[in-house]
């Protein structure tokens, strides 16, 4: 039986948590760079953001996706939908640095063919060099206009500027350039998990896509 959401809680009844990590529910996305030699790398993550056009990226600083992102900024950020959750297992324990930097000695395995391990098709991307991922519905090229050390230096935060956004258009809304938000079902992860995103709920006055203003009390 699948688990029925919670209603609200009551008045003094939550209890002190101690989850190992805090991904409470986001889209993953699976992010391309280009590599040393022009082959890309694709790597999976959740960790991100958007404010207008620039996204907010979360990226381990040990991996090659950094490296990459720091001397060749063209990346693309790949959203997948929730049949494609294999293809982030399949990359989770894979990494394109050799050697396999010590803290992922044990754990990681060097692939410098990410794209095929994870089964997935590079795609041609229209202004920056590194692909785009052809099974992703919704698909960003951007270009990293900065890189931030996280504060234990684990992480860069990693502020991308998106050029040009492309869609499967069984998402995007007849006679629009514009997302469907009804259509769209991104894969979410949550705790370690991945979910589809569910059904919608509701929406803000200042959704362009709405029928009218949301009936809130």
């Amino acid at each position: 039986m699948t688990p029925q959401p919670p209603g609200p809680v009551a008045p003094g009844s939550h209890v002190v948590a101690h989850p190992s990590v805090l991904y409470v529910g986001t889209p993953a996305y699976l992010v391309a760079s280009v590599n040393p030699d022009g082959s890309p790398n694709l790597a999976a993550a959740s960790s991100h953001f958007a404010l207008g056009r620039m996204l907010c990226l979360g990226i381990e600083s040990d991996g090659q996706t950094a490296l990459n992102m720091a001397e060749r900024p063209d990346v693309t950020v790949n959203f997948p939908s929730p049949p494609l959750w294999p293809a982030l297992v399949r990359l989770s324990r894979l990494t394109g640095r050799d050697p396999v930097p010590h803290a992922k000695a044990g754990r990681y395995a060097f692939e410098p063919d990410k794209f095929g391990a994870a089964r997935l098709t590079p795609q041609a991307s229209h202004r920056v060099a590194a692909p785009r991922v052809r099974e992703c519905g919704l698909q960003f090229e951007a270009t990293v206009r900065r890189m931030t050390p996280g504060v234990d230096g684990g992480y860069f935060m990693v502020e991308a500027e998106v050029v040009r956004v492309h869609a499967d258009p069984a998402i995007v809304r007849a006679g629009t350039d514009e997302i469907e938000p009804a259509a769209w079902r991104p894969l979410v992860y949550a705790f370690r998990h991945f979910f589809d995103r569910g059904d919608e709920v509701g929406w803000l006055a200042s959704s362009r896509m709405a029928a009218g203003p949301p009936e809130v009390d």
